[in-house]
């Protein structure tokens, strides 16, 4: 029998109760927002269930929604693939603006390891028990996070290339953050 999307769904709201919800199809794929205090018990649990078998993590990666209030700024959004069913799903915990973290996934999924350091490198969300968590793309003097939303997309000094075109203003950039 394949696994179906409601046989997902109860498994983890039967499991995890009010910390995993708002389910919903998104393109074709089950997507659910879960609260960053156990999204790693809840991507255990999917992957070690002999039901639902999401041995997969394809990818994981960090959004910065600079308008929403301080307490979803941020997200990491992890997809899971089940290999023998052919079925995937999007996992999303929004964190806080002035203390992007979240636990690690190092210890559920090796493949974590790279893609928790390139999204530190890049939006400066911390992955609270990483084995190595320090840029992997970027100089590692930058005191910046380039894919954060208040970065300029160029050098300000530049008249050829104006940041408003992109969704973005060049006066709210602050290094420090």
């Amino acid at each position: 029998m394949a696994l179906d999307i409601l046989t997902i769904e109860k498994a983890v709201r039967d499991r995890f109760d009010e910390n995993a919800f708002n389910f919903r199809m998104e393109e074709d794929i089950l997507t659910f927002e879960v609260n960053p205090s156990v999204i790693k018990d809840v991507v255990r649990f999917m992957k070690e269930d002999e039901i639902l078998r999401f041995i997969f993590l394809t990818d994981l990666c960090g959004v910065h929604y600079p308008d929403n209030n301080k307490d979803a700024q941020f997200a990491v959004v992890y997809h899971l693939h089940n290999l023998v069913d052919n079925v995937r799903v999007r996992l999303k915990t929004y964190l806080n603006g002035d203390n992007p973290e979240v636990d690690t996934l190092t210890g559920v999924f090796d493949s974590a390891n790279w893609m928790e350091r390139e999204t530190y490198d890049f939006y400066g969300i911390n992955f609270i028990g990483h084995p190595n968590m320090k840029r992997i793309l970027n100089d590692d003097g930058m005191v910046s996070f380039p894919m954060r939303k208040n970065h300029p997309l160029e050098d300000a000094g530049r008249t050829d290339k104006d940041d408003r075109f992109f969704g973005r203003t060049s006066h709210n950039y602050e290094p420090n953050n």
